[in-house]
């Protein structure tokens, strides 16, 4: 166990009595946890897993106000969803980034009874969206952000002006829409940063990932995955932000079965593509269009690769899941929708992820009728649990807030602060733009350009603080020549961001796996220096290597070709 789990472990061990314990450390869980602390209740966060591994590290990556809920006449979601949209523009400027969007478009008038059919019942998918619907869309759009806006409004283009900007487009549009929403460069580093601002701000609350909360008897232990101890906790009240897997923890928590389930998730599949002149004909846009089948499908430039999805398929349980080879066919045959005459394919794929969506149950036969929105359902016992049911990336900080208000009323607390204008992590103090903190990290560091770059746009104004560790370590050398990242900052990172496995700084902690940028060289190596600063042995080091490798090749379509006969043995953490 790592000096800084032990830390934790030993607080639990001297006091288990807290205000609120939280289940589930995905996006939602780690709002609520930073809600609660900060209004000054002692506050648990357990994880089963790593934290933001489950259905957090599978979206989109798309920050947006939801163009398409409109149609099924969710305005409230969309005028919510575009204020925080907003507010994470402002909050988290290093990893939250405007996206222009441009919408293909082959017909001016269908589609304008969408909203009516869904507003009347009808479950099957919608017509084909033309130029009039997605006009009055876009216009709600602008009117919604008239008063703070931050983004461009949209434009309409005619085909000979649309296909000048994107002369790979289709030739079937008559027309074009551009906007602006935004994206999200790693989600998963924006929930870690969440966590450390809380932890730091509130010494007596307490998160542990890798950990189950479980009853025994008249009340609940947390146990601990990797070693099986257990610890008493006493808490007032229970928050279930376990997602897709909120059915399976109400009765995991309560001891019982039957109860009437609350989910009905839906799986999403992407699909990161290494092909040049794709992300070329893209021209820096992410375009936005409709499948054959009515669903909206996405892709736009990753980090030098292109990100395209996704699936929208119903799911029976909750699960780990990954993109099949139907999925990952539904995709490209989508792009080729919309770019007929590039040649791309099976074998530009470098990664690809999914992951269950917590939507509320429904009976929709068109899974994108579902609404994304998101409310709490309360469950009585010794220990009232709330239930958080629904609910997208974009719009974390909201539920999180209704969520937290909710704990608060139960205990008799009020509100202290509020985090809508609350800058997160290394968006505190950020510049008016990214360049103004690179020259300041060149200066004040003597690193390069490219160095400052990347460490402005992954940890914000954080920087300085990992900078500083790295130029007291001899090892402040880049791990390769396609990445700016230091074996030193790999040893920061593991040191003190809660790192269990060596799936968590390839797949979490880092865009390694996701850009691949991967080699068995460079596991070897990664392995090398996380298993210096956690203490691992030889044996736990080879074990760790062989789990990552089989968890990209299982679950991301990623082969570094392991040598054969490896056998991969099991772990105590708990599933």
């Amino acid at each position: 166990m790592s000096a800084e789990r032990q830390t934790i472990w030993d607080r639990i061990a001297r006091d288990g009595a807290f205000d609120a314990v939280i289940v589930g450390g995905g996006i939602n869980g780690i709002g609520v946890y930073r809600d609660l602390a900060l209004q000054g209740l002692k506050v648990l966060l357990i994880e089963k897993n790593d934290f933001c591994s489950g259905c957090s590290a599978a979206p989109s990556r798309m920050i947006h106000g939801g163009l398409r809920y409109l149609e099924n006449g969710e305005f409230d979601l969309v005028r919510e969803s575009l204020r925080e949209r907003d507010a994470l523009l402002s909050n988290a400027p290093h990893l939250v980034h405007p996206l222009p969007t441009v919408i293909p478009i082959t017909s001016y008038f269908s589609g304008l009874l969408n909203s009516a059919a869904s507003f009347f019942g009808v479950s099957g998918k919608p017509a084909n969206r033309g130029a009039l619907p997605i006009k009055l869309g876009l216009t709600l759009y602008d009117w919604v952000t008239r008063k703070r806006r931050l983004l461009p409004k949209h434009r309409f283009d005619g085909a000979s002006a649309t296909h000048s900007r994107w002369p790979k487009l289709t030739e079937a549009i008559r027309c074009s829409a551009t906007y602006h929403d935004a994206w999200i460069s790693h989600p998963e580093r924006l929930g870690l940063e969440l966590l450390k601002d809380a932890t730091e701000r509130a010494p007596d609350c307490a998160i542990l990932n890798y950990a189950c909360l479980k009853p025994e008897g008249n009340g609940y232990c947390v146990e601990d995955g990797l070693t099986g101890q257990a610890l008493p906790v006493v808490p007032k009240i229970i928050v279930n932000a376990t997602g897709a897997w909120l059915d399976d923890a109400i009765d995991e928590l309560s001891g019982k079965t039957g109860h009437d389930a609350l989910v009905s998730g839906t799986k999403g599949s992407h699909l990161v593509l290494d092909n040049a002149e794709l992300e070329a004909a893209l021209g820096g846009h992410m375009v936005y269009f409709e499948n054959s089948d009515g669903r909206v499908c996405i892709v736009f430039p990753f980090f030098g690769k292109v990100l395209a999805g996704s699936t929208d398929i119903r799911v029976a349980s909750a699960r780990r899941v990954r993109c099949e080879p139907e999925e990952e066919a539904y995709i490209l045959d989508s792009l080729r929708l919309v770019f007929p005459d590039l040649a791309f394919g099976a074998e530009d794929i470098v990664f690809s992820y999914s992951g269950i969506r917590p939507l509320p149950k429904s009976d929709h036969d068109f899974t994108g009728r579902i609404s994304r929105g998101h409310f709490t359902q309360r469950l009585e016992g010794p220990v009232p649990q709330i239930c958080m049911i629904g609910g997208k990336w974009t719009t974390f900080r909201a539920f999180a807030e209704q969520t937290a208000d909710e704990v608060l009323t139960a205990l008799g607390h009020t509100r202290k602060t509020g985090t809508l204008k609350l800058p997160i992590g290394g968006g505190r103090n950020f510049p008016q733009a990214a360049a103004i903190l690179e020259r300041d990290l060149v200066s004040s560091f003597g690193i390069d350009q490219k160095r400052a770059a990347h460490c402005a746009a992954t940890y914000g104004t954080a920087a300085r603080e990992i900078l500083a560790f790295c130029q007291t370590r001899d090892d402040d050398t880049r791990l390769g020549a396609t990445s700016e990242i230091t074996e030193a900052e790999i040893a920061w990172l593991a040191s003190c961001e809660w790192v269990v496995t060596l799936a968590d700084i390839v797949l979490r902690r880092t865009t390694l796996a996701i850009r691949g940028q991967l080699s068995l060289e460079l596991v070897d190596r990664l392995a090398e220096i996380v298993a210096a600063e956690l203490g691992w042995s030889a044996e736990d080091t080879a074990h760790q290597r062989r789990s990552l490798v089989d968890e990209l090749e299982t679950y991301h379509g990623v082969s570094l070709e392991a040598p054969q006969n490896e056998e991969i043995s099991r772990s105590r953490i708990c599933v």
